[in-house]
């Protein structure tokens, strides 16, 4: 395997930064926004502190807790809300656990995923052509023969590429009742067809090719009805999957740079971030 250079990864940022338009590919979290998983920790946003005393109905309400005015929140939430990655250990048990799939991959927590592996030549592949291609409940799956498809207009996909599937599934994150569309009616209820999905032999495909992160705009990288096979089959060979995804409309196929910078969560199963695009011009 090709050795990445951390300095010149750096380097690599600092100048796409300087030279380059800066998209927020990032979703934002609120809580009447669907940013949880369904069954997950509901997100929780909450004032600790703020800059005086206010008062209510039953009396004064002290929301200046410290005595010195300042403002600050308490946030709770779990670690696969908003736009967010899966480290390997998300399905991978560590080595030794004696537990079904467990390998060496189970040790790559949060924490130990190097940056590079976060940053690249994105290649944006458009699936929106399967939206609602699929009965309530199930999502459509991207097979290998649409991305080859659309490497012979695009360019063959290779190490250090960045594949994010573009399905403009983040139009359903709305606040309120119409965001049910994005995650609760098509998981919870089955009442809507969900996102586009990478099948496994797609995420072999691109395992195969030297891809080390690919991204989606869809709630999760796996179908709605079938979570483990394509998450072991990529994490368990060291992929990394960025699920969440907002605004890759804004990208073009090719020519972009992609950026996520995780939170650095000690022994975590992933985390989220922020997620950015560079656009040279």
């Amino acid at each position: 395997m090709t050795s990445i250079n951390p300095a010149g990864t750096a380097a690599a940022v600092a100048e796409s930064m300087r030279s380059s338009r800066v998209v927020d590919l990032s979703l934002t979290l609120s809580e009447d926004l669907p940013c949880a998983w369904p069954g997950a920790m509901p997100y929780r946003h909450v004032i600790d502190n703020w800059f005086e005393t206010t008062s209510g109905d039953n009396g004064p309400r002290l929301r200046c807790r410290t005595g010195v005015p300042y403002h600050t929140c308490l946030v709770g939430m779990d670690e696969h809300t908003g736009t967010h990655f899966d480290a390997p250990a998300h399905f991978v048990p560590p080595p030794g656990s004696g537990l079904p799939n467990a390998g060496p991959a189970g040790a790559l927590t949060a924490d130990r995923v190097p940056l590079e592996q976060l940053f690249g030549p994105a290649a944006v592949v458009d699936v929106r052509s399967l939206l609602g291609h699929a009965g309530p409940g199930r999502s459509p799956r991207i097979e290998p023969g649409l991305v080859t498809d659309w490497e012979a207009a695009n360019g063959a996909i290779g190490r250090g590429d960045v594949v994010l599937f573009r399905s403009d599934w983040d139009e359903h994150y709305v606040p309120g009742p119409g965001g049910r569309t994005y995650v609760v009616d098509p998981l919870v209820f089955s009442r809507i067809a969900a996102w586009p999905a990478p099948s496994p032999a797609t995420i072999e495909l691109l395992r195969d090719r030297g891809v080390r992160c690919v991204g989606t705009d869809g709630v999760s990288m796996a179908p709605a009805d079938d979570a483990a096979p394509v998450h072991l089959v990529g994490l368990s060979a060291g992929m990394v999957f960025v699920e969440c995804l907002g605004g890759l409309r804004e990208l073009p196929p090719r020519g972009a740079t992609f950026l996520f910078l995780p939170v650095k969560i000690g022994e975590g199963s992933g985390g989220p971030g922020r997620a950015l695009g560079f656009i040279d011009g």
